[in-house]
């Protein structure tokens, strides 16, 4: 997979992303859900990558910054139909990266809590990602799982 430096106006883009978070907020309670719209993605404090295997885009990832040392995982997202095939976890390790080449001591992710996020919770786990309470603007939600990454070790 080549990562790129996400194109917000890339209509391949956008439909993937409009995808992500129609399939978020319709498997979220309502005002649990915190995927990132397409105006928010393109804020100053976001760094958006793609993923491509040739031509077709597989996958999406993005990096909030909320502090110097802190931040936010969002926009983790996977084609289905190219699921299982590494694609998610080759995003987040360049979400990882980025955040250590930035300084950052730590990152951050909320996600949903429910069956239908496991495999997200398995593939932020086998990161390192452990469980942490609410940060940033967060609250505590029965709806929502909040991990965290330590990065200045490993």
């Amino acid at each position: 997979m080549q990562i790129r430096t996400g194109d917000t106006f890339d209509p391949r883009v956008i439909a993937l992303l409009d995808h992500h978070v129609t399939a978020a907020r319709a498997q979220t309670a309502p005002g649990s859900a915190h995927a990132l719209d397409l105006a928010a993605l393109r804020a100053p404090d976001i760094a958006f990558w793609t993923g491509w295997d040739g031509e077709t885009l597989v996958a999406t990832g993005a990096l909030k910054t909320l502090s110097a040392d802190h931040g936010e995982v969002k926009s983790m997202h996977t084609l289905q139909t190219t699921r299982r095939r590494g694609f998610g976890g080759q995003m987040l390790r360049h979400i990882i990266t980025q955040a250590r080449v930035r300084g950052m001591a730590r990152l951050g992710l909320e996600t949903g809590s429910w069956d239908y996020f496991k495999p997200a919770h398995a593939l932020y786990q086998a990161h390192g990602f452990v469980a942490c309470g609410p940060f940033e603007f967060y609250v505590e939600d029965p709806n929502s799982l909040f991990l965290t990454l330590d990065l200045t070790t490993g």
